[in-house]
């Protein structure tokens, strides 16, 4: 059984007149203290001509506000032993600092002087495009994200999920820093912003500092509410890419629901007996890490020497995402072999479903994650964040619930709806130059 989530800290929750939502999770005995401020924007706020924007404007919060010039922010939080850094999704950005608790007064000036006043200024967003286009150069180079964008080209026709977190090469090469301006200025405000700051505090004091650091701020932030709708889709779609490489690479995927969607514990269970891990409930990542030997893809797979590396992959997003399932080829084996292999898998648990040895696993990482999941300031900033910026209050707990409710049956059930044939998508990835075994 997963146990119900008493390690989650007890939490001081109030909204500033301006709309920031602030979440207060106090430890007296932590030495650290750990600031979020986590925004309901990302990648699906963009379209085409500036995607990317979300992406370059988390790199732009860090060179400048009017407290703060360029490289002053970084210097101050590691001046006082701690560390800073922030990442882009499709549904939201979070920045968060972690220093000593003393010294927690620091972060929370950095994130009001930038929340709605971060400078944006010519030079620096050109400098940046630099390094931006260099980000996605780089991303270029590997087969897996050129299969990854292709997935997302073919999956998605009308819904802004169709474009990577970094956006097109067009669109980083010609948008301007004035459209860059007006996005910030549209999105980045405090009724689409959520506070967390976790750890070593004393409640009462944090409160009136934030209040005191938070209310001048004027109340802004647009709707970020995605109305595009992804219509459903009627029949498999195919493509082969061909490129810089020395392995072949096989992606596919099925359309997933999305994170408040009734179907998601038994499409979370599903994906743990398949690939192995979950990284919902997996440290301060949401996505995917390590291998899991006792998988059933790598066993089918990787143990016979079909394929070096293989699992799936369910991140849950805010609208309905992809569920996929990925495989590196072992030297000589054709992605033929492997495609099939795969098919045979999706059979047998769409025939069978898991078996009991595989419930007891899955249910074994869910319990470990959930307790471990608020374990240390930056944990708890993390998922309170996370789950305050992409749900409504109280669904942590009752997914937590929803899963110990999940049965072997349900789970073949899940892998029947969702691994429809007229619903996938498949992409092969073959090196130039590289004799397939067919």
């Amino acid at each position: 059984m997963v146990p119900s989530p008493s390690a989650r800290p007890r939490v001081r929750s109030f909204r500033l007149a301006n709309g920031l939502r602030v979440l207060l999770a106090p430890d007296a005995a932590s030495p650290t203290a750990s600031v979020w401020v986590w925004y309901g924007v990302g990648s699906k706020n963009e379209h085409p001509g500036i995607t990317g924007a979300s992406h370059w404007v988390e790199h732009m919060l860090f060179q400048g506000s009017p407290r703060y010039g360029k490289g002053q922010m970084d210097r101050a939080v590691i001046r006082v032993g701690g560390e800073l850094n922030a990442f882009t999704d499709t549904d939201y950005t979070a920045y968060f600092s972690t220093v000593p608790r003393e010294h927690v007064g620091v972060p929370l000036d950095i994130e009001a002087d930038r929340m709605t006043r971060a400078l944006l200024l010519d030079p620096e967003v050109e400098r940046e495009r630099t390094v931006i286009y260099s980000e996605r150069e780089g991303n270029e180079n590997s087969p897996e994200f050129r299969v990854s964008e292709e997935i997302l080209e073919l999956a998605f026709r009308i819904h802004p999920y169709r474009w990577d977190a970094l956006g097109y090469r067009a669109d980083i090469e010609h948008l301007s820093p004035q459209q860059l301006r007006e996005y910030y200025h549209r999105y980045y405000g405090t009724r689409n912003a959520v506070l967390v700051v976790a750890g070593g505090f004393e409640p009462d004091g944090m409160e009136r500092t934030v209040r005191e650091r938070f209310s001048p701020l004027p109340a802004g932030g647009d709707d970020v509410t995605v109305a595009a709708v992804e219509p459903t889709p009627n029949g498999e779609r195919r493509a082969e890419l061909s490129g810089p490489g020395t392995t072949p690479y096989l992606e596919m995927a099925w359309r997933s629901p999305a994170l408040r969607d009734p179907a998601t514990p038994s499409t979370l269970v599903l994906d743990a007996v398949l690939g192995g891990e979950v990284p919902m409930f997996s440290a301060l990542s949401m996505r995917r890490g390590a291998e899991h030997p006792a998988s059933r893809l790598y066993r089918a797979l990787v143990d016979p020497g079909l394929a070096v590396r293989a699992g799936s992959s369910w991140h849950p997003q805010e609208y309905p995402g992809l569920f996929s399932i990925a495989a590196l080829a072992a030297p000589g084996v054709a992605l033929d072999r492997i495609e099939a292999r795969i098919d045979r898998e999706l059979a047998r648990i769409q025939r069978t479903g898991p078996t009991p040895v595989e419930m007891d696993d899955a249910r074994t990482k869910f319990r470990r994650g959930a307790a471990l999941a608020y374990e240390g300031a930056s944990r708890t900033g993390f998922r309170l964040g996370y789950f305050a910026t992409v749900a409504p209050d109280g669904f942590e707990q009752r997914l937590l619930a929803a899963i110990t409710r999940v049965s072997a049956r349900d789970v073949r059930d899940r892998a029947r709806e969702l691994f429809r044939p007229e619903a996938r998508i498949v992409v092969r990835y073959t090196p130039r130059g590289t004799a397939a075994d067919e």
